[in-house]
């Protein structure tokens, strides 16, 4: 069967699991953002935690993604939970680094003006700080999303969610029919879905980051 027949006949079935594989990627990055902006802004000012931080994060990327996706098993079962949760954690590193790098890229006299003008610490945070690190943060965000894209086909392992499952099924039937286009399909989905993210990630990027900071 060539390519393009195969894709006629299984787009339902591949659409649903581009689906599926965009809606974790999201659920993840949103977790993982809320939680690695929060660490990056309790330890920026300090070198000591925000080291901590950054490299507790860089120690979790090392962990290959099969066996942490194995360990968490006994503990969350199969499916969405387990990738979720390997999602958030491979992605914290680069939001917690680009918070705390954007955080400290913040001028010391623009919050001192704001301090001047009675704001306390948490609103000069909350309303200087971190819209003016926003662009650093995004960044950050938008890495992370890319390295998703890629790290949730493992999870076909744990029968979690995603285009990896045609990926595997694909190489686990080599040499039978059909085996190469479930493959390439489900490669080349992965692929055009983080190619898409990236481009959305340029506009979000352009259109939230505060006008008198554009580049």
């Amino acid at each position: 069967m060539t390519f393009s027949r195969y894709l006629e006949n299984r787009w339902d079935d591949l659409l649903e699991q581009a689906t599926q594989h965009v809606l974790v990627v999201i659920l993840s990055v949103v977790i993982a953002t809320l939680a690695g902006v929060v660490i990056g802004a309790l330890t920026w000012r300090s070198d000591r935690y925000s080291g901590l931080a950054i490299g507790t994060s860089a120690t979790l990327l090392t962990i290959p993604s099969l066996a942490l996706l194995a360990l968490l098993i006994p503990l969350l079962g199969l499916g969405w939970a387990p990738t979720i949760v390997a999602l958030v954690v491979y992605s914290l590193l680069p939001i917690v680094r680009n918070t705390v790098a954007g955080l400290r890229s913040v001028d010391a006299s623009i919050l001192e003006a704001a301090k001047g003008m009675g704001l306390r610490p948490a609103r000069v945070l909350w309303r200087v700080q971190l819209p003016m690190a926003w662009p650093v943060i995004i960044t950050g965000v938008r890495v992370a999303t890319q390295m998703l894209f890629a790290i949730a086909t493992i999870a076909a392992y744990v029968a979690g969610p995603g285009l990896g499952n045609e990926i595997f099924s694909g190489l686990a039937r080599q040499g039978s029919a059909n085996a190469l286009n479930q493959a390439v399909a489900g490669t080349a989905g992965v692929v055009i879905l983080a190619l898409l993210f990236d481009l959305l990630f340029v506009l979000i990027r352009r259109y939230t980051t505060p006008r008198g900071i554009r580049v």
